[in-house]
């Protein structure tokens, strides 16, 4: 007889959650298939040091979007609306890295230094399931502002 916890594991084909981490973090085995979704080579680290094992370009935000949103998390909100816009127009991206979580763990890298505001994030968000609404949603589920306050404004753009 057995005591303790047994190892959580995944029936096969079940969608695992998608993780997030910056190219520049070493990696680990627990990463599983590492895809890098910046449309730009992060600075100062060669292939293999991101040891990325897809570099999926289209999964990033578009020229457009990504400089008008500059990393200020005044943007934010907007952001994540006109990101996730995009990504509803890439079906075929969406498709392929919901096959990679069913074959296995998937970790989203990103190069921002900013690691609560970036599009690693909204992705994650979007095939984790998080609803389009959840404007004040951070990684694990905190929330960015305080109960009652009002969200930062963030206008104008790219649409």
């Amino acid at each position: 007889m057995r005591t303790g916890r047994s190892p959580r594991v995944s029936p096969p084909g079940a969608r695992r959650p998608v993780r997030v981490k910056r190219v520049y973090e070493p990696p680990d085995p627990r990463d599983g298939t590492r895809v890098l979704i910046d449309r730009l080579w992060p600075r100062g680290i060669s292939s293999d040091e991101a040891a990325a094992d897809l570099w999926l370009k289209d999964a990033a935000p578009s020229d457009a979007l990504r400089r008008w949103f500059g990393h200020d998390p005044v943007r934010w909100a907007s952001f994540r609306r006109k990101y996730r816009a995009e990504l509803a127009e890439r079906a075929e991206i969406l498709r392929l890295l919901d096959e990679l979580r069913r074959r296995g763990p998937v970790t989203l890298l990103f190069g921002a230094r900013d690691t609560e505001h970036n599009n690693a994030v909204v992705l994650s968000e979007v095939l984790n399931g998080n609803p389009p609404g959840a404007e004040g949603a951070r990684p694990g589920g905190a929330r960015t502002r305080k109960r009652g306050s009002k969200p930062a404004r963030g206008g104008g753009g790219p649409t």
